[in-house]
This record gives structure tokens, C-alpha cells and sequence, in this order.
């Protein structure tokens, strides 16, 4: 049995193991895989870990002795569904390992627009609390969370927890979802309310063909001036141009993103210079706790797979 792990650097750059994979046969790693080497270095494989390496269908024609890919995360996107299907290859992915970490993030996100932290530790080691006239300042206006509203587009498990921080914030809570959820501390709306009446947006939904920048001029155009949207979940899910014009025109009040539409972004993404824009490189997911239980889901995962009863399946031949 031959695992080989694609692009094992971002879920372990060296503080983890992969001790409780080793004893499923052969396990070859790689830090990254350019596109120009995945076939040679999967060609062999029965079964490869992956984060965002893309496995298209001519890529899949290629590996005769696959059997099963497991995706290093919960989003799928990148592997051809329909051509595992066809081939036989089982897809397994790892879902909910970083609920309470990019719940996190993206309050961390949110207070740094409303409280500005980074900004005024970095003012005051620049030496302007030191030659200050008075005791106290501000660089920006500082906004108290407690009773604005915070609308979650997307309600699964990460979802719901940021709203379960949002209700200890003392922030009423609104979500648009495919299916209503039983949670108290949230009301179901749809989306065209839920931007029109926000105060805070935040973005918690898997990327799909129907919601491929839906966050663009149209539902901007509804948002309350001082409204700030966050995003934790994927970049191609909001029109960046849209989103930098509403900022440098003052349409919007803010934007704290974990993710852009091509990661890492090229000079010319408009968001790296929009007003009022904070950018994060895609780390949310990255606490060590979170990496670990991706670790050891995937190795259950590997384990239920070859004893014939698989778990966490996006797709199976059977």
C-alpha cells in the first residue's frame, strides 16, 4: 500500500507527526507538488492525501492504481467528482476540525475592524502615546459590538458557532441557509434582508456554481454604510472589484478577509489596496489543535477505507 501526501507543508511545517499514518504501508511526503509533477509522483499511489492540489479528470486518467483520495480539509472542490466516481476512486474528506478555530478568526477579524488593536499597539511602539498631549487616544472610532446585528450567510457548524460568540458579544443574530436550523439565539432570513439590515457581515458557506461571487455590486449596493463583511470561507465567493469599489467609494464600511479568489494573490488583486481592507493569508484553519484533529481524522479515515467500511464519503463507486 502506497500513500503519498501532495502538499503536507501547511498542515504540518514540522510541529506534528504523521506517526498514525506510517503503519498503513509506504508514506511518502511532500512538502509541495508543482502541477508539472503530480502525475509522476501519484502515478503509483493507492491512496493520496491532499490539500488544494487540483485532481482533474485527465489528471485521474492517469493513475491506474488509485483507490482513494482524502482531501486534507472539508471543502472538495478540488477533485473531479464525477471522474473519481467513474474510476472507482472513493473521495473522503475531514469535516469539522476547525469549527471553534476559524469561529475564531473571524471574531479576531471583526474586533480588529471594531477595536483596531494591531493599529494602536503598532502607533504606540512608533512612540505617539509617548507624545501624546493627552492620557488617551484613538487612531479610529472604536464600535461596541453589543447590539448590532451580525448576518451569518452560510449556517453549518462554523456558522453556528460564530454565532454562539456573536450572542456572548450581546449581538442579535440573523442567518440565510438552505434549511432553517434549530438554534435559539438566531433568526432565519433571507439573503437580500440579511444584508440590508447587518451591522456586521460574515460568510461561513461552502463555494458552489450557484453562490460563485454573489457577494457583488448588486447586494453591496443594500449594505448599510457602516457595515463591515468578513469572510472565513472562500474568496471566489464575493466579486473583489465590486467589494474594493464599495470601499474606496465609502459604500461599505470595512472588509477582514481569511481568503481571496487565488491564493496567494497576485499584485493586481484591488483588495490589497482598498481603504479599510484587512487581509489575513488563509490561516484560520491553521491552529495547531485544528491540524491535529485533521490529522487524526484522516488516519481514521484511511483505517475505515481499507477495512472496507468508509467514513466521511464524497463520493464512493459502491
Amino acid at each position: 500500500m502506497k500513500i503519498v501526501v501532495t502538499d503536507a507543508y501547511p498542515l504540518n511545517p514540522g510541529d506534528l507527526n504523521w506517526q498514525n499514518m506510517e503503519g498503513f504501508g509506504e508514506l511518502i511526503i511532500y512538502d509541495r507538488s508543482p502541477p508539472e509533477l503530480i502525475i509522476e509522483r501519484s502515478k503509483d499511489a493507492d491512496i493520496i492525501l491532499t490539500n488544494k492540489v487540483r485532481f482533474a479528470k485527465d489528471t485521474l486518467q492517469e493513475l491506474p492504481q488509485l483507490k482513494l483520495i482524502n482531501v486534507l480539509a472539508t471543502g472538495y472542490d478540488i477533485i473531479d467528482i464525477a471522474a473519481a466516481k467513474e474510476k472507482g476512486i472513493t473521495v473522503c474528506n475531514v469535516p469539522a476540525y476547525g469549527t471553534a478555530s476559524v469561529a475564531q478568526q473571524a471574531f479576531a477579524l471583526l474586533l480588529e475592524l471594531t477595536n483596531h488593536v494591531g493599529r494602536h499597539a503598532a502607533s504606540t511602539a512608533a512612540g505617539r502615546w509617548q507624545q501624546s498631549e493627552d492620557w488617551c487616544y484613538t487612531e479610529a472610532p472604536i464600535m461596541e459590538l453589543s447590539g448590532k446585528t451580525m448576518g451569518i450567510v452560510g449556517f453549518g457548524n462554523i456558522g453556528q458557532r460564530t454565532a454562539l460568540i456573536a450572542n456572548a458579544f450581546g449581538m442579535d443574530v440573523i442567518y440565510h441557509s438552505l434549511h432553517e436550523k434549530e438554534f435559539a439565539g438566531a433568526k432565519l432570513t433571507s439573503l437580500k434582508t440579511l444584508f440590508t439590515e447587518s451591522d456586521i457581515i460574515s460568510l461561513h458557506c461552502p463555494l458552489r456554481k450557484d453562490n460563485y461571487q454573489f457577494v457583488n455590486k448588486g447586494l453591496l449596493q443594500l449594505v448599510k454604510q457602516s457595515a463591515f463583511l468578513i469572510n472565513t470561507s472562500r474568496g471566489q465567493l464575493i466579486n473583489e472589484r465590486d467589494l474594493a469599489d464599495a470601499l474606496n467609494n465609502n459604500r461599505i464600511g470595512g472588509a477582514a478577509l481569511d481568503v481571496l479568489s487565488t491564493e496567494p494573490p497576485g499584485a493586481d488583486n484591488p483588495l490589497l489596496s482598498a481603504k479599510n481592507c484587512i487581509i489575513t493569508p488563509h490561516n484560520a484553519w491553521m491552529s495547531k489543535e485544528a491540524r491535529q484533529r485533521i490529522m487524526d481524522i484522516t488516519a481514521n479515515n484511511i483505517h475505515a477505507f481499507l477495512n472496507g467500511n468508509p467514513v466521511n464519503v464524497v463520493t464512493s463507486p459502491k
